[in-house]
């Protein structure tokens, strides 16, 4: 169980995390002006919470071995191929979820050169590349040294409490709203 928790609370973490990014990017970057860029009412993108989860099972084996072509270390390289096709993978099934359930979703990389209908495409792709490695390098290890000392008390509050706030957030989102 404590796995679970562990897990749920790295989706929850990463799924805010991309909602920042959202966020940063429409209003810093590009200078939209701000929109919830979740499809949720909070502060969250939960397909960045599933990506991470995903991009942790698949690819933190890989990780950690050491491939290596002569002397020069390759599995970084690996490492990055496997987030841009792991993360390109979700970004276009999330698509058709979010179509599936709400008419549309809420992107559109039609401006971009190799893209496949508006869903995904090759400068996007790239940039979660780079960000999955910040993420599986950097601020993975990080929040494993903070979440896994947890007491079983602690773990349980925060995660149940996340849980319960997300539970709330879907029923408001698609049952009331």
């Amino acid at each position: 169980m404590k796995k679970v928790q562990e897990y749920f609370l790295y989706f929850m973490f990463y799924s805010m995390i991309g909602w920042c990014y959202e966020v940063f990017l429409e209003v810093v970057v590009y200078r939209w002006g701000f929109s919830n860029r979740g499809a949720l009412f909070g502060p969250y993108c939960v397909v960045y919470g599933f990506g991470a989860l995903l991009l942790i099972l698949m690819l933190g084996k890989l990780k950690e071995q050491k491939h290596r072509i002569g002397t020069i270390n390759v599995t970084p390289v690996l490492v990055f191929i496997g987030i841009v096709v792991i993360t390109t993978v979700v970004e276009l099934i999330a698509s058709y979820i979010m179509e599936l359930t709400s008419g549309g979703w809420l992107w559109d990389y039609t401006r971009f050169a190799f893209n496949f209908e508006g869903r995904i495409a090759l400068n996007p792709s790239i940039r979660f590349g780079i960000g999955g490695m910040v993420f599986l390098y950097l601020l993975q290890p990080l929040f494993v040294k903070i979440v896994r000392p947890l007491s079983a008390k602690k773990l349980n509050v925060l995660s149940g409490s996340l849980a319960v706030v997300l539970l709330l957030d879907i029923i408001y989102t698609y049952l009331i709203k």
